[in-house]
């Protein structure tokens, strides 16, 4: 078989956010990527592929074999890994107010988000919560730097300062004028909320967080602004499992 004209078009409109709402699905590419989507809760819609026996498929009725030419064709990739695979985006549930819970503020970078969703795997943080104007995870670069760990953090985009204010919570943020994080005491639940990579948090999320948190900085001349979001978070969540 071949890639079909339709089957182009839906491939490429998927790189857009409006149309990925549109058809709730979403592209996915790589061996072990998509071999991780694949052995997960979500649902395969279609799998394009270059050579058989790469990743695991159930069923066959599902995958397309296509040539390199047409896989290049439809990749984001400047060298296409051999399979691209369509699923479907997961119905939302409800946040549960409890545990760790990870709260992006208008993050724009992909590769930031996709790190983030993989510290949160890594560091058992189970929900994620980002503001309406933070980067869909669904975009595929989020889903290629999350390395299948989409697949097992819940994502919610609500709005921040409802969630926040309505959450029995304590909350956190990162601010350099707040307490040594090495010296604090962290509870095992809370809202820990991280901004924008060049703003950081919003004034008006600032204004209800209850606990602003710092990384010293150990450089001689203390001359270092800041540091990347998804460091940060990082080495914040490593404080906060601490115990």
């Amino acid at each position: 078989m071949s890639l079909s004209k339709n089957q182009t078009k839906l491939i490429n409109s998927l790189r857009q956010k409006k149309y990925r709402q549109e058809t709730g699905l979403f592209i996915a590419e790589g061996i072990k990527v998509v071999n991780e989507l694949l052995t997960s809760h979500l649902e395969l819609e279609k799998i394009f592929l270059t050579e058989t026996g790469i990743v695991k498929v159930t069923d066959t009725t599902k995958i397309i074999e296509i040539s390199e030419a047409e896989l290049k064709k439809v990749s984001t990739f400047k060298t296409p890994n051999k399979v691209l695979g369509i699923f479907r985006i997961p119905k939302t549930v409800s946040i549960l107010n409890k545990g760790l819970i990870v709260t992006l503020d208008s993050i724009n970078d992909p590769g930031n988000l996709g790190t983030i969703i993989r510290l949160c795997d890594w560091f058992g943080v189970e929900q994620l919560v980002c503001s309406k104007d933070t980067v869909d995870c669904y975009n595929q670069k989020v889903i290629q730097s999350s390395m299948g760990s989409i697949t097992r953090v819940k994502i919610f985009y609500t709005d921040l300062k409802s969630f926040i204010q309505n959450s029995e919570l304590p909350s956190f943020t990162a601010d350099m004028d707040g307490n040594n994080v090495y010296k604090t005491d962290l509870p095992k639940e809370g809202i820990l909320v991280m901004g924008n990579e060049a703003n950081g948090i919003s004034d008006e999320i600032n204004s209800i967080i209850q606990q602003k948190l710092t990384i010293p900085r150990f450089g001689k001349t203390q001359k270092t602004e800041s540091l990347n979001v998804a460091t940060a978070t990082a080495i914040l969540l490593s404080e906060f499992k601490r115990g």
